[in-house]
């Protein structure tokens, strides 16, 4: 039998904890063949952290010098969430981080995990270079890639990756550059006239010159579904299909509660407009 590949998977997050963060360690923590790392400048006390949860204190500023030192040239990040472009780019800049590690990965905390192994098996990893969980982009909330230079330096073949980098403005380069609606309606994203040359041109480029082994599936919930339960550390909607995470882009949008919750069954439900115990 294969051995489990070594997995990384790392999130920046800068301000105030949110709502969704226990939701989010209590499904890392049913991964526990998974480390998980959250690069943060919040200094409060976060409980309940699993074993597999290591929280890095770093401010912006240091990850701005670092990184342009890495470049040779000056990065740009006036405000948090411009950090979503640097995505692709976090195994170049934290290589200290994914050292010793098969594949690393960027994901965001507004996701409850399912049985994260049981989609990306050892056998699957084999033979890829990066995942993504949607079939049509590549994915800011969650994107695995395997630990080589080829893959941890790929952001660098955009044209357009020094613009992206260096101007405040932020341009959805890990993803599409906010082509979404286009490419779920069946559309190339060598058909759409985008600002600049996203990740998804790079991966889906990759893709037919087979310079890149890449896996597109949509293997995970978000929206507005409802009907869906984490049970055990599995996602499964209506009683019969898993996902390997819940996104909870949406539902975040309607649901606020002002209290984390003092604890988290094994089995909770996911409304399409809240999260519930029974």
């Amino acid at each position: 039998m294969r051995a489990f590949d070594k997995i990384i998977l790392i999130t920046c997050w800068y301000g105030e904890y949110p709502w969704y963060l226990p939701y989010y360690l209590h499904s890392c923590s049913y991964n526990s063949n998974i480390d998980f790392i959250i690069i943060t400048d919040n200094t409060d006390e976060v409980p309940n952290l699993p074993e597999n949860v290591k929280i890095i204190l770093k401010s912006l500023p240091e990850i701005i010098s670092s990184t342009s030192e890495k470049l040779n040239f000056n990065i740009n990040i006036d405000y948090p969430y411009k950090l979503c472009d640097f995505k692709p780019a976090y195994g170049f800049m934290f290589p200290e981080l994914i050292k010793g590690y098969d594949f690393w990965g960027h994901c965001d905390l507004d996701i409850i995990y399912g049985d994260i192994r049981s989609f990306f098996t050892s056998e699957l990893l084999e033979n890829y270079d990066y995942l993504s969980v949607r079939h049509d982009y590549t994915t800011g909330c969650f994107g695995l890639y395997r630990n080589i230079d080829l893959m941890n330096n790929y952001f660098q073949k955009s044209k357009d990756y020094k613009k992206v980098f260096s101007e405040s403005k932020h341009y959805c380069f890990d993803e599409c550059s906010f082509a979404w609606d286009y490419l779920v309606d069946g559309s190339s994203i060598f058909d759409i006239e985008t600002e600049i040359e996203s990740f998804t041109h790079l991966m889906k480029q990759a893709e037919l010159e087979k310079t890149v082994r890449t896996y597109f599936d949509f293997i995970l919930m978000e929206g507005f579904e409802g009907h869906l339960k984490f049970e055990k550390g599995k996602i499964i909607y209506r009683n019969k299909y898993e996902a390997v995470m819940y996104h909870l882009f949406w539902l975040k949008k309607k649901f606020k509660p002002t209290t984390w919750p003092k604890k988290i069954p094994e089995t909770y439900y996911i409304s399409s407009t809240r999260i519930y115990f029974k």
